[in-house]
């Protein structure tokens, strides 16, 4: 895969600068909502490894006290940015409309046509960059950085569903609907709607009672048994595709299903894709621990990201 253009060195400060600019003033977001992106990466950082644990806090800024969860949602405050600009095309898988399937080769690449310009493809170029933290560069704390927080931020993307969506909706985001007494769209309703109205309904508003309630789900509930499973991953190209494909049949099956514009969804499409909503979040957390843990360790593997 091609490897994407270098950004121009700036210095670290200047980076830190960027980084609080976008904490402080936080535009609205888009992909996960800053709670999914959160939650994501508290799991993800959970269940990491010593060695992971000390590069990644590391290569945070100093003000977000090692918490990788605080800068999740940062590639989302940046992708309108002049100097960013050329992300945005990063966040998002679009496949050909009812095909409900993911093909690298033919779904990778940017609205222009260029190849590996999409979510699946920005995963494999940022763990390639990161793989490369412990060789050691002169300017490996500013572009580590940025690889960090752009692959913790996009592994949540590639798991959320309507990321990997239908061409001519965007993703479900021309599909302007009402959930439940409030307007909003396809795409918003699988960001955000799932996840806060579970939050307000269940969880008094506390996201962290709500992401105690899926970690526990997979340490030693209802998917610890698919643990394993879900950190399974010989080769990242491989790995990268199945979590697109997960993601465009949860979308047909799921997302899509039954849904048109102009509809109301209520409970009873919120309390049947909630589990779902759950349950990706973990996957990607789970994942994102595992690709930090063998890119940061002192293993010397380097098959993860071994040419294919």
């Amino acid at each position: 895969m091609g490897e994407y253009r270098i950004l121009r060195r700036i210095s670290v400060s200047l980076l830190a600068f960027l980084l609080y600019i976008c904490v402080v003033y936080e535009p609205r977001v888009q992909a996960w909502s800053k709670e999914g992106h959160a939650m994501t990466c508290k799991i993800a950082q959970d269940l990491l490894e010593v060695d992971a644990k000390n590069a990644v806090q590391m290569l945070l800024p100093d003000y977000v006290s090692g918490d990788l969860s605080a800068l999740c949602v940062w590639p989302d405050q940046v992708r309108h940015w002049y100097r960013y600009r050329w992300t945005s095309p990063l966040h998002f898988i679009d496949t050909p409309d009812e095909a409900c399937s993911f093909k690298y080769q033919r779904d990778c690449h940017d609205p222009h046509g260029v190849k590996d310009m999409c979510v699946a493809g920005a995963i494999q170029n940022f763990t390639n960059q990161l793989s490369h933290y412990r060789h050691g560069t002169s300017d490996r704390r500013h572009n580590m950085t940025e690889a960090l927080l752009f692959l913790a931020h996009f592994m949540g993307d590639i798991h959320q569903p309507m990321h990997v969506g239908f061409t001519s909706d965007e993703g479900g985001n021309t599909i302007d609907l009402r959930w439940f007494r409030h307007k909003s769209n396809l795409h918003h309703v699988w960001d955000r709607e799932i996840i806060l109205t579970a939050a307000a309904d269940y969880y008094g508003k506390d996201i962290n009672l709500l992401q105690d309630d899926i970690e526990g789900n997979f340490t030693d509930g209802i998917w610890s048994a698919d643990l394993a499973s879900w950190r399974e991953c010989t080769h990242l190209h491989s790995c990268v595709n199945k979590y697109a494909a997960e993601s465009i049949d949860i979308a047909c099956k799921w997302g899509y299903k039954d849904v048109e514009s102009g509809d109301t969804l209520s409970d009873d499409y919120f309390n049947s894709r909630l589990p779902i909503v759950m349950k990706r979040i973990a996957q990607g957390g789970v994942r994102l621990a595992m690709i930090l843990n063998r890119v940061f360790g002192n293993s010397q593997d380097d098959s993860l990201v071994a040419a294919t």
